[in-house]
Order: C-alpha cells, then structure tokens, then sequence
C-alpha cells in the first residue's frame, strides 16, 4: 500500500498558533458587541452622575433618602431635577408666577452684564425649545474653507433681519453650523447662498456619526437595500481573515 505523498516544504500549522488565533478573533467579536453596549451605559451613567452632584447639594438633607437608606442611591438628583422643572413649569403659567418672573427680569434687566448673559441664554433657550420653524434637522454640503474642498454641516435657520440684508448678494441666505470631529458639539457658524448650499438626504443623526467617527461610519443611502448586519459567526471569520492579513 502506497503511502499518502507529503510535501517536506509544508509544515502543519502549530495547534497553539490557531488556538491564539481563534482567541484573538473571539476577543474582536466581543468587543464589536460589548463596546457600544459599555460606552452608552457609561456615559449614561456619568451624565446621571453629573446631574446627582449638582442637585443634591441643593436638596434638604430630610428630603434626602441616602440619610434614611446609607447607601448612595445614583438617579435620585434626577429626579429631584425633573420634579423641580415640572413645578416651576406649572408655576410659570399662572398669574402669580408669571408676576414673578416679570419682576425678576426687571430686576435682572438693571445689571449691566448679568442682562447681556441672561437675555442671550433665553433666546437661544426660546430658539431650541418653542421655535416651531424648522432648524437643525437637515444635513447639507458646503465648500469649507475653500473652493474645491467639501464639509459637512447642519441647516439652521435662513439668515433673517440685518445679516441677510446687507449680504452683498441677490439670492437668500442660510446659516449652516459645521461641527468639528470629533466632538460635533463645537463648530463654525456660517453664512451660505441657498444655492451654495446642496441638502442631503441623510439624517441629522447618521451625519453626526459621521463627523463623530472621521468619516469612518457611512450611513445607508436612502432607498438601496440594507446589508444585513454580520452574526456571531460571520464576525469571527472576519476578525479571522483581519488576523490572517495582518501575519503577512
């Protein structure tokens, strides 16, 4: 009986190499499921825990259910927080509390900078909360900073009152705010030509993942068939074939 031929130039694969192997990709299968899961928790978790420090402090201390319970209870400045909001709400509507409020904007009106602060900071409140014109829910297409060269932005609001007046040119204007990456939170704010301005049909929020991850996180476009997202073990054979290129 023939023996079966063996190439003396192949060597088998070491049984503990593909064990680490198969580790390694475990490790990147877990972690693509639990980061996303981990960093939302933890960031939900520092916000409530922000919230707490602020509010308790202010909070009598036998209105307090740690001084009852002894244990640090995380959430309960939050709802401290909520109940405070909903009651000066409800005051705010009434005779009484709108006399109030009038009286201390008239008594805030008479200083010098804390009125600059205090009006600036309502208006921009009364902009995001009450306005019911449209703003920031249009992602859009600008050539930042110069001819040639695209950015990502968020449509305001058109240019009202003195700006779009004296812009030297016939067509309206928008305000467009182009956020940076990674922290879309701070920007610029510009003023475009409606005609400069190309609106795109993605949403606020998929243009926000991708100014967050630097162009990394595309969204599906509108109308093409989604691609189903990888299981388990699709995910480990990726992660296997990213090890395999990476060893050469």
């Amino acid at each position: 009986m023939l023996e079966p031929f063996e190439d003396p130039n192949h060597s088998p694969k070491p049984r503990k190499h593909r064990l680490l192997t198969n580790l390694r990709a475990s490790f990147l299968t877990g972690l693509v499921v639990i980061a996303p899961i981990g960093l939302t928790i933890y960031l939900i978790w520092s916000v409530v825990g922000w919230i707490d420090g602020f509010v308790l402090p202010l909070v009598p201390a036998r209105f307090n259910p740690e001084q009852y319970i002894g244990i640090n209870l995380r959430g309960v400045g939050v709802i401290f927080f909520l109940l405070f909001t909903i009651f000066v709400g409800w005051v705010a509507k009434g005779i009484i509390g709108r006399s109030l409020i009038n009286a201390a904007e008239e008594l805030v009106g008479q200083m010098p900078v804390v009125r600059s602060i205090y009006n600036g900071l309502k208006q921009i409140a009364e902009t995001v909360f009450a306005q019911q014109d449209t703003s920031f829910d249009k992602a859009c297409m600008i050539e930042y900073p110069r001819r040639g060269v695209w950015a990502l932005g968020f449509i305001s609001t058109p240019a009202k009152g003195e700006i779009n007046r004296r812009a030297p040119t016939e067509d309206d204007l928008l305000s467009v705010f182009v956020p940076t990456t990674p922290n879309p939170t701070s920007g610029f704010l510009l003023y475009f030509p409606r005609r400069d301005v190309i609106e795109l049909d993605m949403s606020v929020e998929d243009a926000a993942k991708l100014v967050i991850s630097a162009g990394l996180v595309y969204p599906p476009e509108r109308g093409a068939a989604p691609t189903p997202a990888p299981d388990g073990g699709e995910l480990v054979k990726i992660n296997e074939k990213a090890v395999a290129s990476t060893r050469g």
